[in-house]
C-alpha cells in the first residue's frame, strides 16, 4: 500500500525576507484587575523588534489601583481607561455573567480607540494573562501579508486550542495552519474587519459570536502548530473554566523561528485546500476501535482517515484521543491532533450534515506523522 508523505512540508526559503511593516501596528493589551499584567508587558517589551513599529497601548477596565499603578510604571506605554464602569442590569439567573458583558463592552470601546480615534490600520490584541513567545512578532509580521491578500482569512492567531503536548507536533514548531475556529488569545486583525464588526458587536460572549457562521461567513484564521502565547490566568471572567484541565497544558514555543524568511504561499486558500483534500482522501480508512491495531499491523501506512457521523460520535472519539470535544457554533473545535506513529484525518460522513465547516460537507481533523 502507498506510503504517505506528511501533509504539510517545510516552507521554501525566500530570496529576501518579508520586510518589517511600513506603518506601526499597535499592541493593544486589555487589562482589568490582574497585577500579573506585568508578566505580559515585560514579555512584549522584551521581544518586540521596535517600540516605534509596535507601540504599546494598555486599556484598563475596572477601578483597580494596584493594576493601574503597575501599568503606569512603564515608560512609553499609552494608558487608556474605559470610562463606563456601570454594572449591567441582568436578571438574577444571569448575574454571574456580568463579567462577560463588561469584557465585551471593553473590547468594543478599546478597539474603537485604536481604529477610529488613533486611526491605525491593524492591531495586535493581547489580554493581560498572556505571555508571548520570542518569535511572536516575527510570526505576525510574516503572516500579515497573507491576511491582507486572502479574503478567506479574517485573523491571524498565535494560539492553538489543541496545543497540549500530547496533541502537538513540537518538532514542527515552524508549522502554520488554517482553522475555522477563531482561536483568539493573541491575535492580529485589520481595520476593515473592525469596521464590519463594530456596528453589530454583541453585548456579551464576543468570541463565540465571532465564531458564528453568520459572522465568520466561511472565513478562516491562521494559527501556529505550537502556540506563541501562554495563558497564565487561572482566575478571570471564566473563573478558571478549562484552565487546570486544559489551558495550563498548552505548549508555548521557546525557539525563535525566522518566519520572515519563509515563502508562505501554501497557506493561501486554494493551495491549502487542495493539499488537504488530496491527502485526506488518499488516506487509508479505519475506525477508532481498529486504530491502535492498524498502527502496529500496518507500519508502512503513514496516513489514516476515520469517519464520524454525529456530535456524540465525534465527542467519544475526541475523548479517546485526548483532544477537545467542544462542538461550539457548529464548528468542531478539535481541528487537528497527533497520534503516534501515524497521521490521521477525521472526516464527517456526508449522511450527517448538521454542523458544516471549512468545506461544504466535511469537517476534518488534520493529523500527520511526527517527523
Amino acid at each position: 500500500m502507498k506510503i504517505f508523505t506528511p501533509v504539510f512540508p517545510t516552507y521554501p526559503i525566500r530570496r529576501n525576507p518579508i520586510p518589517y511593516p511600513k506603518y506601526p501596528i499597535p499592541v493593544l493589551v486589555l487589562a482589568c484587575n490582574r497585577i500579573g499584567v506585568k508578566r505580559s508587558l515585560d514579555a512584549i517589551i522584551k521581544y518586540r523588534p521596535s517600540s516605534t513599529l509596535f507601540p504599546l497601548i494598555v486599556s484598563q477596565d475596572c477601578d483597580d489601583e494596584p493594576t493601574k499603578k503597575i501599568i503606569l510604571s512603564y515608560e512609553g506605554v499609552v494608558y487608556l481607561k474605559q470610562p463606563n464602569q456601570t454594572e449591567y442590569n441582568l436578571p438574577a439567573k444571569k448575574k454571574k455573567l456580568q463579567g462577560y458583558f463588561r469584557l465585551s463592552r471593553h473590547y468594543k470601546w478599546a478597539l474603537n480607540q485604536v481604529f477610529i480615534k488613533f486611526n491605525y490600520n491593524s492591531c495586535i490584541i493581547v489580554e493581560d494573562d498572556l505571555e508571548i513567545s520570542p518569535d511572536f512578532f516575527e510570526y505576525l509580521i510574516a503572516t500579515k501579508p497573507l491576511l491582507e491578500k486572502d479574503p478567506t482569512l479574517y485573523c491571524v492567531s498565535a494560539w492553538n486550542d489543541n496545543g497540549v503536548k500530547a496533541a502537538t507536533n513540537v518538532k514542527r514548531y515552524d508549522l502554520i495552519l488554517r482553522t475555522d475556529f477563531f482561536p483568539g488569545l493573541g491575535w492580529l486583525m485589520l481595520k476593515p474587519l473592525w469596521l464590519e464588526l463594530e456596528p453589530k458587536w454583541p453585548e456579551a460572549f464576543w468570541d463565540d459570536w465571532l465564531r458564528s457562521p453568520e459572522i465568520r461567513m466561511g472565513r478562516s484564521c491562521l494559527r501556529p502548530e505550537v502556540s506563541r502565547v501562554f495563558n497564565f490566568g487561572e482566575q478571570g471572567v471564566s473563573r478558571g473554566l478549562h484552565y487546570k484541565t486544559h489551558l495550563v497544558h498548552i505548549v508555548k514555543n521557546e525557539k525563535f523561528v525566522n518566519f520572515r524568511r519563509y515563502d508562505l504561499k501554501s497557506l493561501m486558500f486554494d493551495s491549502f485546500s487542495e493539499s488537504l483534500l488530496r491527502t485526506a482522501y488518499s488516506s487509508a480508512l479505519t475506525t477508532s476501535d481498529k486504530l491502535e491495531g492498524d498502527i502496529s499491523k500496518k507500519p508502512n501506512i503513514k496516513s489514516f482517515r476515520i469517519k464520524y457521523t454525529n456530535k456524540d460520535n465525534f465527542k467519544t472519539l475526541a475523548k479517546k484521543l485526548s483532544i477537545m470535544a467542544d462542538t461550539l457554533v457548529c464548528i468542531h473545535l478539535s481541528v487537528r491532533f497527533f497520534y503516534l506513529p501515524a497521521c490521521f484525518f477525521i472526516s464527517l460522513s456526508v449522511e450527517f450534515s448538521v454542523c458544516l465547516s471549512y468545506f461544504a460537507l466535511f469537517v476534518f481533523l488534520f493529523v500527520f506523522l511526527f517527523v
